[in-house]
């Protein structure tokens, strides 16, 4: 659920920020607004009441940093070279964390993100140009970001109150950051439905899920899971936009969920190993 929601944004963020019909410092903040709003009401519908605001400004901070960067470089970027560069990021972002605290990859779950990361690039392939560096640097800032925001939600005891809180933190960040924007205000109405359909949907409700996932999978899993985002997000396409569906995608398609599947599976202790284990 959480990949699909992360998908959606992709799509989302693709017909708001591409096409031109919202700036990026405004999209960034009527997404997070949105978001804040549809989880607080969230939060009173199954609470009961608003409790207390949880979540972390540190959280906040780093989720603030991811934002921005992601938005303006994705009217920079094509969309394969911006992809690739995410989710590169993320990669080797939690791989380093994984393994800085101890965590070592069994043998199938490195095959398994090989095979991952070789059907995201088949899959981008077409539409990977030279990038501009300001912008690369940027997207990658982002996906280390992302990294770091996942990590911190592998450690959260109530989901909806700790996105709540870090959604409702973040919207003066980034509306603080957003001021020397403000020349370049665009705004159509499309892109704000657009940035609203993200933050509310895509985003709060998508960040909500995924932190309640993460609870029960390890650095690794939960890194090489992320790569189905543009598998998913192509699917999109294929449904949504009338987009053909070609070889690339078909080969791209068992490339990266194999290696998810892989991943997933690999590193599970076999029944003799969990005999073993609980004698």
């Amino acid at each position: 659920m959480a990949m699909v929601a992360f998908a959606a944004n992709s799509v989302l963020c693709r017909l708001a920020l591409h096409d031109g019909a919202i700036d990026a410092a405004t999209f960034s903040i009527l997404r997070f607004l949105s978001g804040a709003v549809m989880l607080l009401f969230v939060t009173l519908r199954v609470q009961g009441r608003v409790l207390p605001v949880g979540g972390s400004w540190t959280a906040a901070a780093i989720l603030a940093v991811y934002a921005l960067p992601f938005a303006y470089s994705y009217t920079q970027l094509s969309a394969g070279t911006g992809a690739l560069i995410l989710f590169g990021s993320v990669q080797v972002t939690m791989l380093v964390a994984a393994l800085g605290s101890g965590e070592r990859p069994h043998v199938m779950q490195w095959v398994g993100l090989g095979l991952a990361l070789g059907g995201l690039v088949n899959l981008v392939f077409p539409g990977l140009t030279a990038p501009s560096p300001i912008a690369a640097i940027l997207m990658a800032i982002a996906g280390v970001c992302w990294g770091l925001y996942t990590l911190q939600g592998r450690f959260t005891s109530n989901p909806l109150v700790q996105t709540t809180g870090n959604f409702v933190r973040v919207v003066p960040l980034i509306g603080a950051a957003s001021l020397a924007m403000f020349p370049r205000v665009h705004v159509e109405p499309r892109g704000v439905v657009f940035a609203v359909a993200s933050g509310a949907l895509a985003s709060g409700l998508g960040y909500v899920v995924w932190y309640a996932a993460l609870r029960s999978l390890s650095a690794v899993r939960a890194a090489v899971v992320q790569l189905a985002v543009p598998l998913l997000a192509a699917g999109g396409g294929v449904l949504l936009l009338a987009e053909a569906v070609t070889v690339r995608l078909v080969l791209s398609s068992v490339l990266v969920l194999g290696g998810i599947a892989m991943a997933i599976v690999g590193g599970r202790p076999s029944r003799r190993e969990a005999d073993q284990s609980a004698a």
